[in-house]
């Protein structure tokens, strides 16, 4: 996974609750053997209109944000469904980090092991921070990980708080496979001795 240690770019708000996941990728999306093509996925149905063509409507097809590295979103984001496809397409549009005051809990789980930074605030903090990005001029953030900070445009910066195991693997851009691997020699080690006490296993 790509690390997170200090990333800036356009934060795009989408905050209407309860976005859930057939929303975030639709279900004609899941069909496929691999994680290719997801991003043509996300938000389909928002960003695209019946004909085929972009939605201008749709906040990231609009030119302060569809390049957005952020997605400043409402409450109980990533409900409904736990496919993990929804995370997966939402790296491959440049999704960094989603900032919220509660995501679903599989999802969140699922942001993680996938490197995609989940913060979650108050509702005063993320107030802040939806009026500042709504406004195409100020839309530019930057969310610093070993800080615990998110800096605005206009100078301004919001703490959060994060599980400091998830922050490591973020940092150091590990999936659960590679946070268990750190301690492959204690867990080789663990074997050995194990055999050793109970060689009728072998």
């Amino acid at each position: 996974m790509q690390p997170f240690a200090t990333v800036s770019g356009s934060a795009a708000p989408l905050l209407a609750g309860n976005i859930d996941t057939d929303v975030i990728m639709p279900k004609q999306f899941l069909k496929g053997i691999d994680r290719q093509g997801l991003d043509r996925g996300v938000f389909f149905d928002l960003r695209f209109l019946p004909s085929g063509e972009p939605n201008p409507a749709f906040i990231l097809n609009q030119p302060a944000w569809n390049e957005a590295a952020f997605l400043v979103v409402g409450t109980n984001f990533g409900c409904g469904s736990s496919r993990e496809h929804a995370v997966w397409g939402l790296k491959q549009v440049g999704i960094r980090a989603l900032i919220g005051t509660r995501f679903a809990g599989i999802f969140y789980d699922n942001c993680q092991r996938n490197g995609v930074l989940a913060i979650e605030l108050d509702d005063a903090q993320l107030k802040r921070i939806a009026g500042v990005i709504s406004v195409a001029e100020t839309a530019r953030i930057s969310v610093n990980l070993p800080e615990q900070s998110i800096e605005l445009a206009d100078g301004s910066v919001i703490p959060f708080e994060i599980d400091q195991l998830r922050k490591q693997s973020l940092l150091l851009g590990l999936d659960a496979i590679g946070t268990t691997l750190q301690r492959a020699e204690q867990i080789r080690s663990f074997e050995a001795r194990h055999l050793a006490e109970n060689p009728w296993l072998a």
